[in-house]
């Protein structure tokens, strides 16, 4: 195997204070010749980590040097050990507790030597050339900091992978899908399906697959780690054109993104944490009235989906998905 991932081994995880000091650093290590680290966080994901991993090394041709860093958020399915065992040249970070993706990134942005970092969901797989596209666009265009690619669900259908910022609109319709014109307007944060085989400036790109130049980390100080799962990279990339950086979709990187399968097992915890991170980021961007709104449609979407679940009779998912809407209610009341 290429020596493609810099230092080779595992690693503790890094203290939050030490993360963020190291993170907000502008370059990587003095007279590093890596060009790209590609950093994956994982939770309980070993069964998608060969899918995600083997071609992300069989691209390191495609830059002048490539490390790959994984970050394993307290797994209990052995996922670090066979990263080690299958991959030998993946540096393996290891949390004795689960930081959530926001924090798992800062861990490795602390050690990554890369210039440009780019960010791999553990079940999504790169198709090829797609490194050397994220790492070249951001070369070729200084002003931009953060670049997505171009993603597709695991049966080949289109996935939406750049967004408009939220608003009351997205809350809205989140929970009350009126048709599809609306569910893939502008109005639900959607940019056109047409302009996805073209280059263009978006406000936020899904963490799914994203490339980051370093500097601009250096500039925003890296992830909030109060989001421990969803809405940290739309908070990023709101940060970061705050500091006139641009955030752009590449067409020319590829990747499958088979969504969901790395939380499947826990989807109803994922469904309280994703509107918990969406409360947080409502807090911090909206003036209280709209967050009130936010809050009010939330409760309402909750209840009304408690009742739909009540109408038929409940299997283990669909109590599970009532208990997530019950302690969402009680997050926005």
């Amino acid at each position: 195997m290429p020596d493609q991932a810099g230092t080779v081994g595992s690693t503790s995880a890094t203290s939050p204070d030490e993360a963020k000091s190291l993170a907000i650093r502008g370059e990587g290590a003095v007279g590093s010749t890596v060009d790209v680290t590609v950093v994956v966080v994982s939770y309980n994901s070993r069964n998608w980590l060969e899918r995600c991993l083997s071609p992300v090394v069989h691209q390191s041709g495609d830059v002048l040097g490539l490390e790959v860093i994984v970050v394993d958020n307290a797994s209990t399915d052995g996922s670090a050990a066979f990263v080690r065992e299958r991959f030998p040249g993946v540096t393996v970070i290891e949390s004795n507790v689960n930081l959530g993706f926001g924090a798992g990134c800062n861990r490795a942005f602390a050690v990554a030597k890369g210039r440009t970092i780019i960010l791999v969901n553990p079940d999504c797989e790169l198709q090829p050339g797609a490194i050397g596209a994220l790492h070249r666009f951001l070369r070729d265009h200084p002003r931009i900091g953060a670049v997505g690619g171009r993603l597709a669900y695991g049966d080949g259908s289109f996935q939406h992978a750049a967004f408009r910022f939220p608003s009351l609109a997205q809350v809205f319709l989140d929970f009350f899908p009126m048709n599809w014109r609306l569910t893939e307007s502008r109005l639900n944060g959607r940019y056109p399906r047409a302009i996805d085989t073209t280059a263009f400036e978006c406000d936020a790109v899904l963490g799914a697959l994203m490339a980051i130049r370093r500097t601009a980390i250096a500039g925003t100080g890296g992830f909030d780690e109060r989001y421990f799962m969803y809405v940290e990279e739309i908070d990023w990339c709101k940060r970061l054109r705050a500091f006139g950086w641009e955030v752009w979709h590449c067409p020319d990187a590829m990747g499958v993104h088979h969504s969901g399968q790395s939380t499947r097992t826990v989807a109803a915890r994922m469904f309280v944490e994703l509107h918990r991170s969406r409360l947080h980021y409502f807090r911090r961007y909206w003036p209280p009235a709209t967050v009130a709104i936010a809050r009010v449609i939330t409760w309402i979407g909750c209840a009304r989906e408690i009742m739909r679940l009540r109408r038929r009779a409940p299997d283990g998912a669909s109590r599970e998905r009532i208990r997530g809407c019950r302690e969402v209610m009680r997050l926005v009341a």
